[in-house]
């Protein structure tokens, strides 16, 4: 499903580095370093190379990349690149898995790594003003001593950065319970196109008037770069439990999952290893995952002490009747850390196993995890490729990882074709293409699939009223006749045309 080799598109499966298709002049690069000063800007080759990837698999190359200080910088920036006719691209921390940081028409990279200031925090209020270079677990280190955090957690929560994390609307763990990141934004300052510095939201729970602040939480740098993020923290619980509970058979465990829905019992995180990625997890971290086991649930329980000890016994009543084979009980903090060590590092665990490996994020109703299993099973299978699983079993949202070898001819081809035959099974089972990594450039042409004409083109008339030049990210999100290239090709006669 991914783009053809049609002229003006994009083909990762021919090209790894598309040529550019705007030339930036040397008067360009001039004004542009003059905004930053020469010392934040990059041209060389050899510095460009850095920022050409992301964590995903697709690469292009910046002709140069920024570094402002300031929502007064990105403004110039972006007003200097649009008198030049330059693609514009905002990069965090790069650590995203669907080609959003990756500038896919080359031209200018504003990076944020300058602007990592905490600007406020207002614990009477529960809020925290950033800019978006923070990164994410610098936040709740910020207001731990105070017994306060901050919720949504990805798992590259030690690099990635808010910025990031908004325009992706990330995940994690432990928002089965709390929610993403659209759930604990209240407010964003933010550039437009035109270099317009506009505000949305603030300190208050809910603004009036349209939610423009949930419009851009996720839309993936194609419609403003955000300079200002205001958060929503959250008051640490009075007890904790975190269990491991061990299956011999997957889908047992895909079972116990519905199984504690069914109880009308909300854990805040509901963590999945298959046995392929259990064993690579603790061959690395020792976090104490059996290696023999086919299947582990990692469960965390927070609230009140008596809530989470009735609820604790439930679970074991559960997962005993899915023929859980042991129910353990993390006995300290340490033991709990070390069984989210596992978690958390999952993704460098398989770097140990396989120097490539793809990884997808797809989303199936609960009741289908089982049957979803059993696909990906077969898909390992008939594409010759080991696919370990890990995922948030609590909301069906799907991490299989596909090891492939780069220097092997058409591995990466097979890696990603059986990566979008999991992602139309999630669509035909009812669930989404993406549950928390973003569309990118990795899956815009199964949106085509994942929404109908009416749908893609109300997105498309957005991008145009945001971005009536297509200047920011373009290329992404919207697929092949719905995205830029449409757009830029043919005027519009009506707001509803496509």
């Amino acid at each position: 499903m991914r783009d053809q080799a049609t002229p003006g598109c994009y083909n990762p499966l021919v090209a790894t580095t598309p040529a550019s298709t705007s030339a930036m002049s040397g008067a360009a690069r001039e004004e542009l370093a003059s905004i930053v000063g020469s010392r934040h800007a990059l041209t060389r080759p050899e510095d460009l190379t850095l920022y050409e990837y992301d964590g995903g698999v697709d690469k292009a190359r910046p002709e140069m990349v920024v570094f402002p200080s300031s929502a007064e910088q990105v403004s110039q920036l972006v007003r200097a690149a649009a008198r030049h006719g330059l693609p514009i691209t905002g990069r965090g921390a790069g650590t995203g898995l669907s080609g959003g940081a990756i500038p896919r028409r080359g031209g200018l990279m504003i990076a944020f790594a300058r602007m990592n200031r905490i600007l406020e925090i207002d614990l009477p209020n529960e809020r925290m003003r950033v800019q978006p270079g923070v990164v994410n677990l610098e936040m709740s280190n910020a207001v731990a001593r105070e017994r306060f955090f901050y919720a949504p957690d990805p798992s590259s929560q030690r690099a990635c950065t808010i910025g990031g994390n908004v325009a992706e609307n990330a995940g994690g763990p432990h928002t089965l319970a709390y929610g993403v990141t659209t759930n604990h934004v209240t407010g964003v300052e933010m550039v437009l196109a035109n270099g317009e510095i506009v505000r949305t939201g603030g300190m208050a729970t809910d603004a009036p008037g349209y939610d423009l602040t949930g419009l851009f939480t996720g839309s993936e740098g194609t419609m403003a770069l955000i300079t200002e993020v205001t958060v929503r923290l959250m008051r640490m619980p009075e007890a904790v439990k975190t269990i491991l509970v061990i299956f011999d058979s997957a889908t047992s465990c895909g079972r116990a999952v519905s199984g504690i829905t069914a109880r009308a019992i909300t854990p805040v995180a509901v963590e999945m290893l298959d046995g392929v990625m259990l064993r690579m997890v603790e061959e690395a971290t020792r976090a104490g995952f059996p290696m023999d086991a086919e299947a582990v649930l990692l469960i965390e329980l927070e609230g009140l002490r008596e809530q989470v000890e009735e609820q604790a016994g439930q679970i074991r009543e559960v997962c005993g009747e899915c023929g859980a084979r042991e129910f353990r009980i993390a006995r300290s903090a340490e033991e709990r850390d070390l069984l989210w060590k596992g978690r958390k590092n999952a993704f460098g665990a398989v770097g140990r196993v396989s120097p490539f490996y793809y990884v997808q994020d797809g989303v199936v109703p609960r009741t289908k995890i089982p049957a979803a299993l059993e696909f990906i099973r077969e898909t390992s299978a008939r594409f010759g490729l080991t696919i370990s699983n890990i995922f948030h079993a609590g909301d069906g949202n799907l991490h299989p990882i596909i090891l492939f070898d780069m220097r092997k001819p058409g591995d990466l081809e097979k890696a990603q074709h059986a990566g979008e035959a999991i992602l139309e099974f999630c669509i035909s089972a009812g669930g989404s293409i993406t549950g928390e990594h973003g569309v990118g450039m990795e899956k815009m042409e199964l949106m085509a699939q994942q929404f109908p004409p009416d749908s893609l083109g109300m997105m498309a008339a957005l991008k145009r009223l945001f971005d009536p030049d297509c200047l920011l990210n373009p290329a992404k999100v919207l697929p092949t006749g719905r995205g830029c290239v449409e757009i830029r090709q043919r005027p519009l006669s009506a707001a509803t045309e496509i």
